[in-house]
């Protein structure tokens, strides 16, 4: 059973305090769903495997600990999820990027492939999906669905804000998958907009209405 960690770093809930403030404006807006993007990645990658390398210091000869096989990639659903890659890459600057694009059919309200394209070796890394509201979770389960489809084993999901109902969709579908959360809130509204949230997180990151 994957496990869901809902973030309780002091920097993280400041962080995300200011960026539910109505007034908060784009630039930084923009720039802080990096930053906490970037520490939850610090708190999300703390299960990555080591191993043993031998070195040489400008003093003598050593063994350290480097990260084992392949690195990560990085998989933002389009388009609010580019948001946490700059943050996750100033962590981890040899990740690998993929990209899934999903928009919700009006008629049946699932969601659609629009474009996937993804490392060649995506199967062989560990994959962080990256979304930064996670509210009825229609996008995310459809996401690492064909992230599955496509042969990825080791999946992670990370998100800014989620709602109850998007974790319980998530953990039925995808009950393997691990959830790192920076703030779980109440609910979701008629609108499916997470409550309190902070709006549309993809109008506020690029200003767009």
């Amino acid at each position: 059973m994957g496990k869901v960690v809902i973030m309780d770093h002091p920097l993280i809930k400041h962080k995300i305090g200011y960026i539910r403030r109505e007034d908060t404006g784009t630039k930084d807006f923009r720039q802080t769903i990096g930053e906490i993007a970037m520490l939850i990645c610090y708190e999300a990658t703390r299960g990555l495997q080591l191993s043993k390398v031998n070195i040489k210091t400008p003093i003598c000869e050593t063994t350290v600990e480097e990260l084992k096989g392949k690195k990560l990639a990085i998989v933002p659903i389009l388009r609010a999820g580019l948001g946490m890659v700059d943050g996750m890459l100033t962590m981890i600057p040899t990740a690998k990027v993929g990209h899934i694009g999903l928009y919700r059919d009006p008629e049946t309200l699932q969601p659609v492939e629009y474009y996937c394209k993804l490392p060649a070796d995506c199967h062989e890394r560990e994959v962080f999906v990256v979304d930064p509201m996670l509210a009825t979770g229609g996008s995310s389960v459809a996401a690492i669905r064909m992230l599955k489809e496509k042969g990825c084993k080791n999946i992670h999901f990370m998100c800014i804000i989620a709602a109850p109902e998007g974790i319980a969709a998530m953990e039925k579908a995808h009950p393997d998958v691990d959830m790192y959360i920076g703030a779980l809130d109440e609910k979701l509204n008629d609108h499916g907009y997470i409550v309190p949230g902070l709006g549309d997180a993809g109008d506020r990151i690029f200003g767009t209405k």
